[in-house]
């Protein structure tokens, strides 16, 4: 996924202290090392990078009453649920959505919280990532304008300002690590510009650019929100989000499918990136966004999986697959004979294109000086019978897969298809018996 789309048949790396230090033939690279791990017979990717998610949504999959409606009425019906969460919910989500992630072929990940009931925090998540081991962007997400303001979420879940505004410093300052090949960083990030008030929005990219840190909340999701914004502010979501100081290459918008060409073009001159969710934007029937366009205007782009309760899963080789089938589809009305997205650009949007919508320049390719952050499928497999002239584009047009190897910074996470770091029948049973105490 470099520059120049190289791809090396019979390839490998070599790492040191977490970073690559050399790519190649085998051949030409050293034979002994502390570890060494042939992977004959695989395809070798760098890492996939998610941009936007909301963990404890894995509690709430498939939930009765949000299954068949818009936005807004998924929101209604499930925010009742979300406020019953405890910190050990939101510890037992985070690690099972991480533990999901890390099996499909993540190793960077973005999450995005925005309520924080019954005394949970952003430690709370912390706690629930370390046992996985994949590299993790806490979002420190925020409402301030409950239903006795002409909100949605019930007062329950909202928060005062001031406390938003001082525990989301003190996370930053207890968990963000500014450093090539982080581990945590922190990112500044209300839920959306009509969940909070728009000087908390302001307050809040003053916050974060004051400590360095990125700046994500959800923007153009929804024609609603779009004619939100115009009746209550005047303004479209893009010129709101400009006005309030939130555009630059340290901001990040979740959705953006309500963006037109003229908006698209700012977006491209301030460096404001994007994290496209196809399957979320599906499965609410909010819209498609302008992939084709965003790719020709040359924003920054990046895949997310969103809420594990509007995709409903976090399996990043599905979402990376499903942006290039959707993206097609947009683009069938106008295409004559012309180029469709191909598996090799969609696979460039998870990992090259999400490292630059996340900030970093330390993943999303294998070259040296970047962090050893790679994935493994093995192609001795049902799924990919027939497609061995092509491993790297079968890795999208066969039926997703899990991987079978994981390393993030040269530490192995996924071995032989199993986590390394997580006993998952354990999770996966105290998962259930939270979610069924949620739900009901």
């Amino acid at each position: 996924m470099d520059d120049g789309g190289t791809e090396i048949v019979d390839g490998g790396l070599f790492a040191v202290d977490g970073f690559i230090t050399r790519v190649g033939p085998t051949a030409d690279l050293p034979d002994t090392a502390d570890e060494v791990v042939d992977l004959s017979g695989h395809v070798v990717l760098p890492g996939l990078i998610n941009t936007h998610h909301h963990f404890y949504q894995t509690l709430t999959r498939a939930v009765p009453g949000a299954q068949d409606v818009g936005l807004f009425d998924w929101l209604r019906t499930l925010y009742p649920i979300w406020a019953r969460l405890t910190p050990e919910d939101v510890q037992i989500a985070t690690r099972l959505a991480l533990s999901e992630l890390a099996l499909s072929g993540c190793t960077t990940s973005s999450d995005h919280q925005y309520l924080f009931p019954n005394g949970s925090s952003v430690d709370d998540q912390i706690i629930g990532a370390e046992a996985v081991g994949i590299r993790f962007h806490a979002a420190r997400g925020s409402m301030s304008l409950g239903e006795s303001d002409g909100g949605l979420p019930p007062d329950s879940v909202v928060e005062d300002e001031d406390t938003i505004l001082a525990d989301t410093e003190r996370v930053i300052r207890a968990f963000h690590d500014p450093k090539p090949g982080a581990m945590t960083r922190v990112v500044v990030a209300p839920c959306s510009p009509f969940s909070v008030t728009p000087d908390l929005m302001r307050q809040s990219a003053d916050l974060a650019r004051e400590h360095g840190v990125h700046l994500h909340t959800h923007v153009a999701e929804t024609l609603d929100e779009e004619q939100f914004c115009i009746e209550s502010f005047g303004r479209r979501p893009v010129e709101l989000m400009e006005d309030l100081g939130w555009v630059g290459p340290d901001v990040w918008y979740a959705h953006g499918i309500y963006i037109n060409d003229e908006e698209i073009g700012r977006l491209s001159s301030s460096g404001t990136g994007v994290a496209h969710c196809p399957s979320s934007n599906m499965r609410l029937a909010s819209g498609i966004a302008p992939v084709r366009s965003y790719l020709a205007a040359d924003v920054r782009l990046g895949l997310g999986v969103d809420g594990s309760a509007s995709n409903d899963g976090s399996h990043m080789i599905a979402e990376a697959r499903q942006a290039m089938m959707l993206a097609r589809l947009d683009a069938a009305p106008s295409i004559s004979g012309g180029r469709l997205l191909t598996g090799r650009e969609a696979l460039r949007i998870a990992t090259r294109g999400s490292a630059a919508v996340l900030g970093r320049d330390d993943v999303g390719s294998l070259e040296v000086g970047k962090a050893a952050d790679f994935i493994a499928i093995s192609l001795d497999r049902i799924e990919y019978a027939g497609s061995l002239h092509d491993p790297v584009a079968a890795v999208l047009f066969v039926a997703p897969v899990q991987v079978d190897v994981s390393y993030v910074h040269g530490r192995s996470v996924v071995k032989d298809g199993e986590l390394v770091g997580v006993e998952l029948p354990s999770l996966i049973e105290k998962h259930n018996q939270a979610a069924k105490r949620l739900v009901g």
